[in-house]
């Protein structure tokens, strides 16, 4: 017997409600499609913003983050006065209240410099400045070292080379600077009262020692002040004088009456009818004075 073959289904064309639903089904598909695209060209694009996805803490921009410290470093001292190594060529003193006194225990200046000067003996010398006094050590130092290492200072003449060197090594001076009363003290103890009015008040050199006050290293002096001479130019005067004195120079008048001075002149005090001048040597030549 033959069976009786089977008709298949007969296949109804789509209701209006399914052709809508699977018009809309391909277009949410579509959507999805071109948004993921988006998406992926917009992270490989090299200008994007890179994505940022915040902690449970505070939310911190990448570019703001502090860096992590694990110990602190050198530069992470407590800061100090900044150095002065130049001062403006208006500046003829310092404002501010200058310290009176010190812990009189002194920071010596590390490292050398060069030799200066070609010819004849050389003499070594360190430079100290005093605790609680407020002054940079090393910018004091290189104050120092610039001056007496300069071709119109006392190694210009040939006869003598100076070298500055470490607080520990062997040195046949050390150039302080100090508070007035600890200068008071160390001028009194080699023999040098610098009291004007009742207050330690100038510059001095003992033996091995060649001592600036902090007053006048920060207020000049008013024979510089009187004359507009400016402050760093005063320094340049006191650290050759008290030097000279170490090395063996003294008080010396004015040679020519507006006439620039020898340094050897205390024109801390008085010009002596010169004109403020701050080198040993002008124009190559060494400039004295009289004997005082």
């Amino acid at each position: 017997m033959i069976d009786e073959a089977v008709a298949p289904p007969a296949i109804r064309p789509p209701s209006g409600r399914d052709r809508w639903r699977k018009w809309w089904l391909i277009a949410f598909a579509l959507a999805v499609l071109i948004a993921g695209g988006f998406t992926v060209a917009r992270r490989m694009e090299p200008g994007a913003a890179p994505v940022v996805i915040p902690s449970s803490g505070p939310s911190i921009a990448p570019s703001a983050a502090a860096p992590v410290t694990t110990a602190p470093s050198p530069s992470a001292a407590p800061s100090r006065t900044p150095a002065r190594t130049t001062l403006a060529a208006s500046t003829l003193q310092l404002p501010g209240a200058v310290p009176a006194r010190g812990s009189g225990r002194f920071a010596y200046a590390g490292g050398r410099s060069p030799v200066f000067g070609g010819k004849g003996q050389l003499r070594r010398f360190r430079v100290a400045v005093e605790k609680g006094s407020n002054e940079d050590t090393a910018a004091f130092a290189q104050q120092v070292a610039a001056t007496l290492g300069d071709a119109r200072s006392w190694t210009g003449g040939g006869q003598l080379r100076l070298q500055r060197v470490g607080g520990a090594d062997p040195a046949d001076f050390t150039v302080f600077l100090a508070t007035r009363d600890t200068a008071g003290r160390m001028c009194l103890n080699g023999g040098t009262n610098i009291r004007v009015g009742g207050r330690p008040y100038t510059s001095c050199r003992t033996n091995g020692k060649a001592i600036i006050n902090l007053d006048r290293w920060r207020l000049s002096a008013p024979p510089y002040v009187r004359a507009k001479v400016p402050l760093s130019i005063y320094r340049q005067y006191v650290i050759n004088h008290e030097v000279g004195h170490e090395l063996g120079h003294h008080h010396q008048g004015c040679p020519r009456a507006g006439g620039p001075a020898p340094v050897m002149v205390q024109q801390t005090l008085t010009l002596r009818g010169c004109q403020a001048y701050a080198w040993p040597r002008l124009k190559g030549k060494a400039l004295t004075g009289p004997s005082l």
